[in-house]
């Protein structure tokens, strides 16, 4: 065999190699990462910044991890969020907030940006995607602190994988009952 063919025999050879290497490769990362979401192994607790809901809903909208840690934060004089974190990334926050009374949801959500192409539910009090929510509570939530605004709620998932318009839907819908019930709108 010349040195040409020789040459051209030992390209051939590791091209060969390479690809299969490639290949297995490939495999391996496909087998370890499986069509299985990583395991929700941290407990969520039934009372969230103050405000009581289902675990399970709240837990349907959160990525899998070890760890889930909340925070309540208060930007303005008008809105508590309660940020949910998970191996200490922030991964979902729970807001209440008031805007001028009359309102509708659909003005309000816009601030929101995870709602934009949202479904709007058969009252028009809610307004969400896979990704966030906004809802209207009762007419009824008034406090003396904030005369003439209402009461919303607003659920958001933070860069967490998570785009589930059922988890979103289920979780702002008790949320907002939760909150309804709750000191905030006494």
């Amino acid at each position: 065999m010349s040195v040409r063919g020789s040459l051209r025999h030992h390209r051939l050879i590791g091209m060969a190699v390479s690809l299969s290497a490639t290949v297995a490769l490939a495999s391996t990362l496909s087998a370890c990462s499986g069509d299985e979401p990583p395991k929700k192994a941290y407990t969520v607790p039934s009372s969230l910044c103050g405000i009581s809901v289902g675990p399970a809903l709240v837990k349907a909208a959160l990525p899998g991890g070890n760890a889930l840690s909340t925070a309540t934060q208060k930007p303005n004089g008008g809105t508590i969020r309660c940020n949910l974190y998970v191996d200490s990334k922030l991964v979902l926050s729970l807001a209440q907030a008031w805007w001028s009374e009359g309102k509708t949801t659909a003005a309000v959500a816009p601030a929101y940006p995870g709602t934009k192409e949202g479904t709007m539910s058969e009252d028009e009090r809610f307004i969400y995607s896979g990704k966030a929510g906004v809802g209207r509570t009762v007419p009824s939530c008034k406090v003396s602190r904030h005369p003439e605004q209402d009461l919303y709620v607003a659920v958001e998932t933070r860069e967490s994988g998570v785009d589930d318009p059922d988890a979103i839907e289920k979780l702002l819908t008790a949320y907002t009952k939760a909150v309804e019930e709750s000191p905030a709108c006494r």
